[in-house]
């Protein structure tokens, strides 16, 4: 038998799509699957069911129905792109400047997910290509609804890697400010305030939460504390990544500092705001080898960071939100990461830490926890922080982020757009397909 014949025989193709569809269940590691092989073996063998319903098979000479073309190819573009989505890539786009200068404002990413494991769909009755609206309206039904599973990957969360995940509380939003932390808002102004204005709300499941993406800087059981914006974890400082940014006051000598040199550097000119009182710049986010570049500039006098030194008001916003701790955003715990399987005692101290934890992620019985004074996590934590250490809302301000909220991992950056430029302008070349 010639390769030809081989590649034509229906015995070949039966095996070979048999055998992929096997391997696929033994990862999905639910054996009803394997009911499927009848309908493959129909369809290369038996050929007695007319599966693809919608497809007219036509007699020679006959003339083909683009109507039916058109909806064999979308039909045929939805389930592959559909399974695709869910067992390995999908697209995001980065909504805000939180990871800056790392992936910017209008990057738009292929989110890997075979590195941690794909989820199984919790809510699998969903709208093709939608996340969870459409048209200003839920995009899914609960009607269907499965418990969390992950199939198996490559390795688990690190600390330094970049994660997309389900913003943790994305549980309740807002249908006329759905972009606001619903907790927040109620923190600072009330519930029923917050309702009556900005409501009704709306209850998203977990796998139907809004996609973030920071870095994570401490797993499961590591202890992390904020000292004058670096990170420590377990003692030892973590390595600052090159998209790190702080802010900084940049005091010049009474000019605006030329725009050649700005460029050069790699900042845009247009965000910078020059305040004459001081004169200098009260707010330039500068990675670190950018500090050295701007305190390098013969008309710069000096170059100080913005740390936030000051906890008067910063309770309400800064997890767990209790005033007595005195944290800020650049001098933050210690605190301990949640881990599968550790029991911790339970007392009013460490409570705020762990309550939301309890009754909303694990959906366990806070009455019972406190009568046993404590209680043993059913799944790991992470602790995700922006690399624009300074304009990032990240775990410091809404607490730790549950293992079933990751998504996965940014692998490509496929299109990048400045939304504050015309075409072609807006177009960041340079970014076209970079592998991050």
């Amino acid at each position: 038998m010639s390769w030809k014949e081989l590649y034509h025989n229906k015995w070949t193709k039966f095996i070979f799509w048999a055998v992929l569809y096997t391997l696929w269940v033994v990862w999905l590691g639910n054996y009803w699957w394997l009911f499927g092989l009848v309908i493959i073996f129909d369809l290369f063998i038996t050929k007695k069911v007319k599966w693809l319903f919608w497809k007219k098979e036509y007699k020679e000479g006959e003339k083909h129905n683009a109507l039916l073309e058109w909806l064999d190819a979308i039909i045929f573009a939805t389930v592959v792109v559909t399974f695709i989505n869910i067992f390995f890539f999908q697209a995001f786009k980065i909504p805000s400047s939180s990871m800056e200068s790392t992936l910017y404002t209008g990057d738009h990413l292929f989110v890997g997910k075979l590195t941690y494991g794909p989820r199984v769909p919790e809510t699998p009755l969903t709208i093709p290509f939608t996340h969870n609206v459409i048209f200003g309206k839920k995009s899914y039904s609960t009607l269907i609804h499965n418990d969390y599973r992950r199939l198996k990957g490559f390795r688990s969360v690190e600390a330094g890697d970049k994660v997309v995940f389900g913003f943790p509380d994305g549980d309740t939003v807002l249908t006329k400010s759905p972009a606001d932390d619903y907790y927040t808002l109620c923190r600072l102004y009330g519930k029923e305030t917050v309702i009556d204005r900005l409501g009704p709300i709306t209850v998203r499941p977990t796998d139907k939460k809004d996609h973030y993406v920071k870095r994570c800087v401490a797993v499961a059981g590591d202890s992390l504390e904020v000292k004058d914006g670096l990170v420590w974890v377990n003692g030892i400082q973590q390595e600052v990544y090159p998209g790190i940014q702080l802010t900084y006051k940049v005091v010049t000598t009474g000019q605006k500092l030329n725009t050649k040199i700005i460029d050069k550097i790699g900042l845009n000119a247009g965000e910078l705001y020059f305040d004459p009182s001081i004169p200098g710049y009260p707010m330039m986010a500068l990675t670190a080898e950018r500090l050295e570049q701007i305190k390098a500039v013969s008309s710069v006098v000096s170059v100080t960071a913005n740390l936030d030194t000051d906890p008067s008001d910063d309770y309400q916003f800064l997890f767990p939100f209790k005033r007595e701790l005195g944290w800020t955003c650049d001098n933050y715990g210690p605190v301990w990461i949640p881990k599968k399987g550790a029991t911790v005692e339970l007392d009013k101290n460490n409570l705020p830490f762990y309550e939301r934890i309890i009754t909303v992620y694990e959906k366990g019985d806070l009455q019972e926890a406190l009568r046993e004074g404590k209680y043993t996590f059913k799944q790991d934590y992470f602790f995700m922080m922006g690399d624009n250490r300074h304009n990032s809302l990240d775990s410091r301000f809404w607490g730790f982020v549950p293992e079933d909220h990751i998504v996965g991992v940014p692998r490509v950056i496929w299109l990048s757009t400045n939304g504050e430029k015309k075409f072609p302008d807006n177009i960041r070349w340079n970014r076209f397909f970079k592998i991050l």
